[in-house]
């Protein structure tokens, strides 16, 4: 059959947390299906027993070649790589063959972006220990794509709304991300940023660099990296014609971000842009206990194919009970698709 619509391939994730769960219900309406064609890449059972346990009136199409897939609302379309037991899956356990089941799907989603068969991929939250304990020794799925991809440039940007924060490190030790706030790494992210922020349609987008010290090391007093590090970074980011200002103080430069003062922001390591941005995306339901909107879109830059992702984990204390979220599953596929139709485009 002819299709025009991005075709974007959806990780499962770990199947023992949420990703399934969120796959389906984000596939469980025709709002997907009216601007992309989803394919879930993962274990066609796995998808077929969380329809049944939420009670859905969806069916599973299970193929071995997109060619086979009929993109139908109603129908779930699923490269099927037939690798989870299911009598040995648990809800909520980390195991070796659930972290096993879940890399390969992201490896496969990688090798059908780079062959052009799919024209963007969405990811499942994976479980780190679990896929480290299957042999597959990497920090996230960053680390993961920019490894089977050959990319070395490369930098994670979460994005909600006006709010965009891309990262120096990422998966590191806090001691770790002090070492790696460079002059040269710096620069790298202010260029992948503006890059990404023209994939978007921000053309000069305005980019707020935070320091790494209370106060932004207050001129030395707390601290010598913005003054070694950052500040020079900056200053031949505008020399080179980025419209960028900084070092900014993180507790100020985040509360302008999420207003949209900024169209992007750097952080210097993991929890300096995470902490805020979720802070901002993620409302828990103290009375239901149960998240009632989980919203933020993870995009990596710098990769020669499109990966989107959640920006949450696999939620392990609620996998099973049909209590997760599809919000920032529907944000990941969007992204991906106007991210797709811009690089289409620019072709």
């Amino acid at each position: 059959m002819e299709n025009n619509k991005p075709v974007i391939g959806i990780t499962m994730g770990d199947p023992a947390g949420v990703g399934p769960e969120i796959a389906v219900k984000a596939l469980g309406s025709h709002t997907a299906f009216d601007q992309c064609s989803p394919l879930v890449i993962g274990d066609a059972k796995v998808i077929r027993s969380c329809i049944a346990d939420m009670g859905l009136a969806l069916q599973v199409n299970p193929v071995h070649d997109i060619s086979s897939a009929g993109f139908q609302p109603g129908t779930i379309d699923v490269y099927d790589l037939n690798n989870v037991d299911m009598s040995a899956l648990e809800p909520g356990e980390v195991s070796a063959m659930a972290g096993n089941a879940a890399f390969e799907a992201v490896t496969t989603a990688i090798q059908l972006a780079l062959d052009n068969k799919i024209d963007a991929t969405v990811t499942g939250p994976i479980h780190k220990k679990a896929i480290n304990e299957a042999g597959h020794y990497f920090s996230g799925h960053t680390e993961i794509y920019a490894h089977y991809t050959g990319t070395r440039r490369y930098a994670m940007l979460l994005v909600d709304g006006n709010f965009r924060v891309a990262h120096i490190s990422t998966h590191v030790s806090l001691r770790q991300a002090c070492d790696l706030v460079k002059k040269e790494r710096i620069l790298d992210v202010i260029q992948l940023l503006d890059t990404g922020l023209r994939q978007m349609g921000i053309r000069n987008g305005k980019i707020g660099v935070a320091g790494l010290n209370p106060h932004a090391g207050d001129a030395g007093l707390f601290g010598d990296e913005e003054e070694k590090e950052i500040i020079p970074a900056i200053k031949e980011a505008v020399k080179l014609g980025f419209n960028v200002e900084g070092p900014v103080p993180p507790d100020t430069m985040f509360t302008k971000a999420v207003t949209g003062y900024y169209d992007g922001c750097i952080a210097m390591y993991h929890d300096q842009g995470h902490i805020p941005f979720k802070l901002a995306g993620f409302k828990w339901n103290n009375d239901a206990k149960k998240m009632e909107s989980v919203k933020g879109v993870n995009i990596t830059l710098g990769l020669p194919v499109i990966r989107t992702s959640v920006d949450h984990g696999t939620a392990f204390d609620i996998a099973g009970r049909d209590l997760a979220s599809a919000d920032a599953m529907l944000l990941a596929i969007d992204y991906a698709i106007r991210l797709a139709s811009t690089k289409k485009n620019n072709r």
